[in-house]
């Protein structure tokens, strides 16, 4: 009797326990398209969408636990643990396929195969990095000169349990970016050798310098915003890792026209951003040429606008993570993981305008819903990544509860 009610006992938490994971893999019922669940234990998720998180061979996907940093094979899924302790990620290198991290102050680097760790720098008093260039031979970030921040408030919203009340002692986000665009803080953008731990400072001044992101394939062209409410800043600037050649990337040209989310194309010759003209009613993908200066805007509708855009590694397409109640195109936005196939305005000037090259090319794109996200608390933004071989999607949800990495597969078999 008592065997025969420990198999009761131990079927009852097999169950429970199963009830209580993700599907490992379905069908969307409403877009035909298979996703699946890459990760293994709750509070797992993908990086930031503009931080590396690919090996270089396609192979591997780096993402954070509760634990540390583990890596996901991407053709047989299987998990490996690769740091152990939580630390924060900087990128996955393109030359090495390395992972970076901080840790307490410094910066290290671990081999994803060997699991060999090695110390890079240790940061100075007040800085903290971002970034890491193509080669691998730079880190940058910034040294806040101000005074030391007030501790932080409660659990913030993004960690907060699905459908948790809001904690009023925490600050919204557009509270906490008008307070610290007032501050007027001085504030370095700086690089730091890999190889020396030398420091060299690029820019200084009063402006939140953030989203810090070095070109892929450029050593020396670094990417930054000016951080704030996007219709009080002009955001997006690149400089050279030797202080000169800055550039404003996009210039407004109406009252609360804003853009940001910056980031670049795998090639490097792109940077992509997200514009609103004004902000929340006309919405466009837009794109600056770093050497030709030339740009194109893509339109989408309200309900397409995402939170964040990325683009494939060919350029070709482009995926979207779609946004909640409380967003930027609220009402009307959708909670969808979107692919988007850009199409251009055809030219009928038969090329003969003398400043044609100064004119913006305009397009649109045209949307195809992947995932149904309706479930999902987009006070965990989902960051959508396309895989280097272009099939998957990979993006970050609580739609189940706890988050998880999951891909979804961009053709219907």
């Amino acid at each position: 009797m008592r065997i025969f009610k420990a198999i009761l006992i131990g079927l009852f938490l097999l169950i429970t326990t199963n009830a209580q994971q993700p599907p490992r893999e379905w069908i969307d019922p409403d877009t035909g398209h298979r996703v699946v669940r890459l990760s293994d234990e709750p509070g797992s998720a993908s990086l930031y969408f503009h931080q590396n998180a690919y090996t270089p061979d396609g192979e591997k996907l780096i993402i954070t636990t509760p634990t540390g940093l583990s890596t996901i094979n991407l053709k047989t899924r299987v998990i490996e643990k690769v740091v152990e302790g939580r630390v924060n990620v900087i990128i996955t290198g393109y030359k090495t396929g390395q992972v970076y991290y901080t840790r307490s102050g410094t910066v290290y680097a671990t081999d994803l195969n060997t699991k060999v760790t090695r110390e890079i720098a240790k940061l100075p008093p007040r800085a903290s990095v971002a970034s890491v260039n193509a080669d691998e031979t730079l880190l940058a970030g910034i040294i806040d000169g101000g005074p030391p921040p007030p501790p932080r408030p409660t659990t913030p919203p993004a960690a907060a349990a699905p459908g948790a009340p809001r904690d009023d002692n925490y600050p919204s986000k557009g509270q906490m970016m008008e307070r610290r665009l007032a501050e007027r803080r001085p504030l370095q953008l700086m690089t730091i050798s890999t190889k020396t731990g030398e420091v060299k400072t690029l820019l200084r001044g009063t402006d939140w310098y953030n989203h810090i992101q070095f070109s892929p394939t450029d050593p020396a062209l670094l990417m930054f915003c000016h951080e704030g409410p996007w219709h009080k800043v002009d955001r997006t600037w690149t400089i050279r890792t030797d202080g000169t050649g800055l550039t404003k990337i996009h210039t407004r040209t109406m009252n609360m026209e804003i853009e940001g989310h910056e980031f670049w194309g795998a090639d490097g010759k792109m940077i992509w951003y997200d514009l609103q003209t004004p902000k929340s009613q006309v919405f466009w993908l837009a794109s600056y040429n770093v050497a030709t200066a030339e740009r194109a805007w893509y339109h989408l509708e309200r309900s397409e606008w995402s939170v964040h855009f990325n683009v494939s590694p060919d350029g070709t397409l482009f995926a979207g993570d779609g946004g909640g109640p409380d967003s930027v195109a609220a009402p009307g936005n959708g909670q969808w993981i979107y692919l988007f196939r850009p199409e251009m305005v055809r030219d009928r000037t038969d090329g003969v305008l003398p400043n044609l090259k100064e004119l913006i090319k305009p397009g649109f794109l045209k949307a195809e819903k992947l995932v149904n996200l309706a479930k999902h608390n987009y006070r965990l933004e989902p960051n959508v990544t396309f895989t280097p071989d272009m099939k998957w999607i990979v993006f970050r949800s609580n739609m189940f509860g706890p988050t998880h990495v999951f891909a979804v597969e961009i053709t219907k078999k």
